[in-house]
């Protein structure tokens, strides 16, 4: 499907160029407020995003996915924007302390509760963690796409899974213990 909109963008069709908008704008706004923090600023990035990528539809290699190309740029974008605004961004470098989780705790936390602490838990990581959370969970993109939408190895991706994760857990168990 992406093939033949690609096509026909590619050929001036503007009108074709809604269904890319429509298939691909929730998503590039969640990679790009995991990156920005800011839903105000993603939403700018990803207007950047769309513009650019139908400016350049022309360098798209057609055998490549178009979504994999897309939100590389959308990733792309966000790290511009940051870069731009010198934002300093907070690193969680502290050790893990398991026992701060109390599973139980979390596993009957109703779920408004769960996705407040997921969605809490992506604000505070840094960019890299919250991003490749976000597509290798939240996406359920693998390994390899998650490379190939960030530019980074597959071991950077594992390695961003792995800090991701432990601080992830970190974090949320500090928010549980705030909230009782």
């Amino acid at each position: 499907m992406e093939e033949i909109y690609t096509k026909k963008i590619c050929e001036g069709d503007t009108v074709a160029f809604r269904y890319i908008i429509s298939t691909y704008k929730d998503m590039a706004f969640s990679v790009a407020s995991s990156i920005i923090k800011d839903n105000y600023a993603a939403e700018e990035v990803v207007q950047i995003a769309f513009i650019k990528a139908y400016k350049n539809i022309k360098s798209f290699r057609k055998g490549s996915k178009f979504s994999t190309w897309f939100y590389r740029i959308v990733v792309n974008e966000s790290f511009m924007y940051i870069k731009k605004k010198k934002r300093e961004i907070i690193q969680w470098e502290e050790e893990l302390d398991v026992d701060l989780l109390d599973e139980d705790h979390f596993n009957s936390a109703e779920r408004e509760e769960q996705n407040f602490l997921i969605t809490e838990g992506l604000k505070r990581l840094n960019p890299n963690e919250s991003l490749t959370l976000r597509l290798f969970y939240l996406d359920e993109q693998n390994i390899r796409t998650v490379a190939d939408i960030t530019g980074w190895s597959e071991s950077n991706v594992k390695i961003h899974l792995y800090r991701g994760r432990k601080n992830m857990l970190n974090i949320i168990s500090k928010l549980m213990k705030s909230r009782s």
